[in-house]
């Protein structure tokens, strides 16, 4: 097992302090630092519109000054972290997503406004979108982590359960919206039967690479960039995952040691995904390396 040693840790420190924006610097002085939560509210704070919905480049691959449901999740995904998902914040966000939902429930991929701003060029732009098992599963599941009383969460909890036991074919990131659905969703029982099915399906289809000797084992799925391989922790990135379930003792020990030797000269992490803009790279491995951190610390090699 390769521990991420104190001397590690500072070497990350050092790459935040150098490269992040300023909610990034926040979340790492929470997360690792003993920094407060009033920090990271303030600068997340930015990134709210006027309907209660997320935008501003939070997530880095879509721009522009509106609300979109994945930037959306992303901040209740930080209010989580810092133990304030609750409030008026949240069922402001929840307005919001109810105001986009499509007639089957769920939320779309984007916003069409996204046409006339820089944005990755797989994000979609469609006029009338379906809803979207990645963005909803997403955000049911922080919800329902959370415990949120909103009109929204019962439609889009069905909308999610419909579309994970309709699933005939998926990728990576549709599947780790799923399982951050079913690791929260009350209903456990059949959440853990669920989540079976995807794990069997995943190992069956090649969609996580097992081994990283031998990357040629695992599958690309059409879109993604040549190394976009989805890895052991990428579907359990904590212990109480129940995907942790689909993979030995010793292929999570494996994985994550191949985790932490990802870790580069410079204390960051790579992103493993096209970069489509200089500006972007910059401004995802920070995140990229927070959430290594935190994933090696869950399972105690920190």
């Amino acid at each position: 097992m390769i521990r991420c040693t104190a001397e590690r840790v500072t070497a990350v420190e050092q790459f935040v302090w150098l490269t992040a924006r300023v909610l990034e610097q926040r979340r790492f002085e929470f997360l690792f630092a003993k920094g407060g939560a009033d920090g990271v509210l303030a600068a997340l704070d930015a990134y709210r519109c006027a309907d209660g919905g997320y935008g501003y480049a939070l997530e880095p691959d879509a721009r522009g000054p509106f609300s979109q449901p994945l930037q959306t999740y992303t901040a209740l995904m930080i209010l989580d972290e810092v133990g304030a998902c609750d409030g008026a914040a949240v069922a402001r966000a929840c307005d919001y997503l109810m105001s986009i939902t499509r007639p089957d429930g769920g939320v779309p991929a984007g916003d069409t406004r996204l046409r006339d701003y820089p944005h990755a060029p797989w994000m979609p732009v469609v006029e009338e979108p379906d809803g979207n098992l990645l963005t909803t599963g997403l955000l049911a599941g922080v919800l329902h982590k959370n415990r949120i009383e909103h009109p929204w969460l019962a439609g889009a909890t069905e909308f999610c359960w419909q579309r994970i036991d309709g699933l005939t074919e998926s990728h990576p990131y549709e599947v780790q919206a799923a399982m951050a659905f079913l690791d929260q969703v009350p209903d456990r029982h059949r959440a853990r039967a669920a989540a079976k099915r995807l794990g069997e399906f995943v190992r069956e289809q090649g969609l996580v690479l097992i081994d990283p000797q031998h990357p040629e084992r695992a599958q690309v799925p059409p879109g993604y960039a040549p190394d976009e391989l989805h890895c052991v922790w990428d579907y359990a990135p904590e212990p109480a995952s129940l995907a942790r379930s689909w993979f030995s003792d010793e292929e999570m020990t494996q994985g994550l040691d191949h985790l932490a030797g990802l870790q580069e000269d410079d204390g960051g992490w790579p992103i493993r995904w096209r970069a489509w803009a200089p500006g972007t790279r910059l401004e995802w491995r920070p995140r990229v390396a927070i959430e290594a951190l935190r994933t090696l610390r869950a399972y105690d090699q920190v």
